[in-house]
């Protein structure tokens, strides 16, 4: 695979920069000036690269999409059991490690609040979240059935799961010392298997 094109590596560079003052300034302290002085451009090489601030943000919903994955994918390895699938998808989301970004989740947190108010951005998080809550159900099935347990229960428990992860998110971000760091991760994983486990009680 070739080298990305030089705008490509310009886009990204504006779409990290954008990340970096949406998690520190929200969405609309996040303006052109203050992106292209993050990214170390001028204004008017954003304007060149994105049509918008509108459009640099759906391009980090994407990018946020992509980072989650490859972490996820880091972390299955090629003979995984169902269960262990199931936990190494909480914890490319949730857990504290050497790849962990904290940006990357203030801006998930910030995408999230502005979806309350702008419909294309809420788009995009439904559409986020409904992939999560659908792969949560795949992962939730394949470990019941791998137990012998009917599968019937594998959607709540993919909207639990989900719940858990988004709720991290955002009380980490707005009230970072009122649960203890790096608890997620361990936390969830423990509701997971109780979700399961009780269903074959």
């Amino acid at each position: 695979m070739g080298r990305p094109s030089n705008s490509e590596e310009r886009r990204g560079q504006i779409v990290e920069a954008f990340a970096r003052v949406l998690a520190e300034r929200g969405y609309e302290g996040a303006t052109i000036s203050e992106i292209a002085r993050a990214a170390e451009l001028r204004s008017g090489l954003i304007h060149y690269h994105f049509g918008s601030k509108h459009e640099i943000l759906l391009a980090l919903v994407e990018r946020l999409q992509e980072g989650l994955e490859a972490r996820y994918r880091s972390r299955l390895g090629e003979a995984c059991d169902p269960e262990r699938a199931l936990e190494a998808y909480i914890d490319a989301h949730v857990a504290l490690d050497d790849a962990s970004d904290a940006s990357a989740v203030a801006s998930w947190v910030q995408i999230g609040a502005e979806a309350l108010h702008d419909t294309d951005v809420r788009a995009l998080y439904s559409e986020a979240l409904e992939e999560r809550v659908g792969e949560l159900r795949r992962l939730f099935s394949d470990v019941l059935r791998a137990r012998g347990a009917s599968t019937r229960g594998a959607k709540d428990y993919a909207a639990v799961v989900s719940a858990a992860i988004e709720g991290s998110f955002q009380i980490g971000c707005a009230a970072p010392n009122v649960l203890p760091r790096g608890f997620a991760a361990k936390a969830i994983r423990r509701v997971a298997r109780g979700l399961y486990e009780g269903q074959e009680a």
